[in-house]
């Protein structure tokens, strides 16, 4: 994605999103829309999609929730996917099959022209967390969106109620540094675990009848594939991972065995179960 495209303060995620960010998620694809089936399900509950209506479907990555909502308001519906990675929209792209009613764009949603009062639907799935300045963003969303549209966007809650991310980095910790802190409204994956600070984008962004809902649920790292799988997902998704980059490769090895042997007593049979939290979050274009 040319980053001119782009709103000038969200340079940094559009080039990570197009490097080894965006590379890795749909390299793990399939793995990671089956990590994230609960948080999908329960989103598209919440939504509730009608036949017919046109939704936009915020940072849809692989597009896996595009398809899902495509699914849902076919055949006169339509769903628009945007994000700003093109190794993510590529595998999207390929997925989708050709009968739904969707597209997908590549785009920066903060700056993107949409044609006004056109949507009857705002959906996310974690991909609204990294704007640099999110109430300017959701201002454009909202031009987007027709008078009384509904909105319904999931994001995590604070990394402490997030164990399934949590875990695996403090056993890294004990062979790399920290990362470094982020402010608490830095773009990122934790960047609207704060309650007030959501009802306050939103707020100022032009949007009513906001309201949170929080949900645990348990995430199975193993994807069904035992401690080893387990053990991918802890090393390759998330803040670890991070941790992790640019060290050797005899560091790599020795956080990956700390992993191990953390994990290893919680594994049940095929899957290891950890506990996540998340917002649901649904409110109304004014």
């Amino acid at each position: 994605m040319d980053q001119q495209l782009g709103h000038e303060r969200n340079a940094d995620q559009i080039a990570y999103w197009n490097g080894p960010g965006g590379k890795r998620w749909s390299d793990r694809q399939a793995m990671q829309d089956i990590l994230l089936v609960p948080v999908s399900q329960i989103l598209i509950d919440r939504a509730q999609p009608k036949a017919g209506e046109r939704v936009l479907d915020v940072g849809c990555g692989c597009g896996a929730t595009t398809i899902a909502l495509a699914e849902r308001v076919a055949p006169s519906g339509f769903v628009l996917g945007i994000d700003v990675s093109e190794p993510m929209l590529s595998r999207g792209r390929e997925l989708a099959p050709k009968s739904l009613p969707l597209a997908f764009v590549l785009a920066d949603a903060t700056v993107y022209p949409f044609d006004p009062k056109d949507f009857d639907l705002l959906v996310s799935r974690f991909g609204v967390m990294f704007f640099a300045e999110p109430a300017v963003s959701f201002a454009n969303l909202r031009r987007a969106m027709r008078p009384d549209a509904r909105v319904t966007f999931v994001c995590w809650r604070d990394p402490r109620e997030n164990p399934w991310m949590t875990m695996p980095l403090k056993a890294v910790y004990e062979h790399v540094p920290k990362l470094p802190q982020l402010g608490p409204e830095a773009p990122g994956p934790f960047a609207f675990a704060s309650e007030e600070r959501v009802r306050r984008i939103l707020g100022e962004a032009g949007y009513r009848d906001i309201a949170l809902e929080r949900c645990d649920l348990s995430i199975d790292i193993a994807n069904g594939r035992g401690l080893e799988g387990a053990l991918d997902t802890a090393m390759h998704v998330g803040p670890a991972n991070r941790a992790l980059e640019g060290h050797p490769p005899d560091v790599r090895a020795a956080a990956t065995n700390s992993v191990r042997e953390l994990l290893a007593p919680l594994v049940r049979g095929p899957s290891l179960p950890l506990l996540a939290s998340i917002w649901v979050v649904t409110a109304r274009a004014s």
